[in-house]
């Protein structure tokens, strides 16, 4: 995870993604689009589990501590993921960001997303109260079918997670980049 390797797994999916992307034809009808997991498919959280007191996640997940964490706004982009989100802009996709952060937590996501140049998504979808207790499979399969109901038509779906590209309506293509925080576990 320290090394090259990971960056480099993490790229050879990008460039799948964005080859498949460039040769769907788009249909002008829809909303053509590419749905992005958030939390470790966008925005990394490596600097968190790297802390001493983490350590790599050999200590129980604790979701107050992460949340303070997430709250300073500091985690880095994915390597590789900046660019196929902005190649997929530049072919015409609409992205589709969807998390289960929690929605208290939307002003330091969209800073922390716009500092890393992450801009002009359209639409970034977080978990709500009324979530609380779904499961992130459930979420993010309702908040897609929500999608579909609006005409968007999903292309394709990058997450790190199963959870992020399992359920209905995925998306034509799915893209699973390693996760370089729960891989150390």
């Amino acid at each position: 995870m320290l090394g090259y390797q990971y960056r480099e797994d993490v790229q050879a999916v990008a460039d799948a993604a964005y080859n498949y992307a460039k040769s769907t034809p788009l249909i002008k009808d829809f909303r053509n689009t590419w749905i992005f997991d958030l939390g470790d498919t966008v925005l990394s959280s490596f600097p968190y589990y790297a802390q001493p007191d983490i350590a790599f996640g050999g200590t129980k997940y604790n979701s107050t501590k992460f949340a303070i964490w997430v709250k300073k706004g500091i985690s880095p982009a994915v390597p590789g993921v900046l660019d196929l989100y902005k190649k997929l802009q530049s072919l015409g996709y609409k992205i589709v960001l969807i998390s289960g952060r929690s929605e208290s937590l939307r002003a330091v996501t969209i800073k922390n997303l716009k500092n890393l140049g992450f801009t002009n998504w359209e639409k970034l979808i977080l978990k709500q109260t009324s979530d609380a207790g779904t499961t992130l499979l459930v979420f993010k399969e309702k908040k897609r079918n929500e999608l579909i109901a609006q005409d968007y038509r999903i292309i394709g779906n990058v997450g790190d997670q199963w959870s992020d590209i399992m359920g209905e309506h995925v998306g034509y293509w799915t893209f699973k980049v390693p996760n370089q925080c729960t891989m150390i576990s």
